[in-house]
């Protein structure tokens, strides 16, 4: 099968347990099942370094942590991922996926910390300029079961490794989250789609689709 060379920069977003990156995942797969070039990226890590500053970010010890000292780290990571992933994969003529981007700092730290979205804009043109994905993809689910799961996985991690210290903010914390990404989407609606996160993980994976497969034709034109 000859690759599809179609540069494109799609992100997913969704509070946490959206079950955002299952549905990366199945796009990721129908993508290069039909020969496109995909090269995917996660925030915080995606890299070495990123993967370094994540274990910092997450790990519940760091209690202590600073909402400005976590934005910068969020960005620190990204920087490097845009260098080193997301810029070459996309001169490159290929599609990059995303699981979360700005768009997490700006409903985190931003609105959620109240450190302002123009305080997050400004960490985003120093850090990776003018990158901002091409579509966004929110996966809207209830809250309280999100929230539920992501306790579950962190229940469940791998050598003692936690990663629980966003999950583990409060109730008030993430319905904040939550009312960011409302935010952005009111004032982003071309870019930042917002995708029905309930039923079967192949239902919401239709409804993903249905907004890619707009977005390819559109870029085909």
């Amino acid at each position: 099968m000859t690759t599809r060379q179609f540069p494109l920069f799609i992100s997913f977003e969704g509070t946490e347990g959206s079950g955002k990156s299952t549905q990366m995942r199945l796009l990721v797969e129908r993508l290069r099942a039909q020969g496109f070039a995909v090269t995917t990226n996660q925030e915080p890590g995606g890299t070495s370094i990123g993967l370094q500053i994540r274990r910092v970010l997450l790990d519940p010890v760091n209690h202590e942590m600073a909402g400005i000292t976590e934005l910068l780290l969020m960005f620190a990571s990204r920087a490097q991922a845009a260098a080193e992933i997301i810029i070459p994969a996309l001169q490159r003529g290929e599609i990059v996926i995303s699981d979360r981007f700005t768009d997490s700092t700006l409903a985190y730290q931003g609105y959620a910390r109240g450190l302002g979205f123009e305080t997050v804009q400004q960490a985003q043109r120093l850090a990776v300029g003018s990158l901002i994905p091409d579509l966004t993809l929110f996966i809207a689910v209830d809250l309280e079961t999100g929230l539920a799961r992501a306790h579950r996985r962190n229940a469940e991690a791998v050598n003692g490794v936690s990663e629980a210290r966003l999950d583990a903010q409060s109730l008030e914390f993430h319905r904040r989250v939550e009312e960011g990404y409302r935010k952005i989407a009111e004032a982003e609606p071309q870019r930042f789609r917002v995708i029905d996160g309930n039923g079967r993980p192949d239902e919401v994976a239709a409804r993903v689709w249905a907004e890619v497969g707009a977005a390819l034709a559109a870029r085909s034109r």
